[in-house]
């Protein structure tokens, strides 16, 4: 089990890596401070997650909802496949385009 890390790289792109897994992400908060940044949309790097189920999917809508109460939209880069199936399976990738 690999725990969920996401590092920013600039005040508007972050970078997810590690499960994004019921495991890995318990009580991950995406944020831990309020966002100090004029930015109005913000880019989350998957390319570096290896694996995620359901509970992931959740804390990215979670995050998602999260942002966006503070106007701040999220666009999801490099998503792997796995996670592309889910969001299909769960018609909600309309949500990060």
């Amino acid at each position: 089990m690999s725990k969920v890390t996401v590092t920013q790289l600039s005040e508007q792109q972050y970078r997810v890596s590690g499960e994004l897994t019921r495991n890995s992400i318990s009580a991950e908060r995406l944020l831990n401070k309020k966002p100090q940044s004029d930015h109005k949309t913000w880019y989350f790097d998957l390319s570096e997650v290896s694996r995620v189920d359901t509970a992931g999917l959740a804390w990215l809508i979670h995050s998602f909802a999260e942002l966006k109460q503070q106007g701040i939209h999220l666009e999801l880069q490099n998503i792997p496949e796995q996670l592309q199936k889910l969001m299909q399976l769960g018609q909600v990738t309309n949500l990060f385009e």
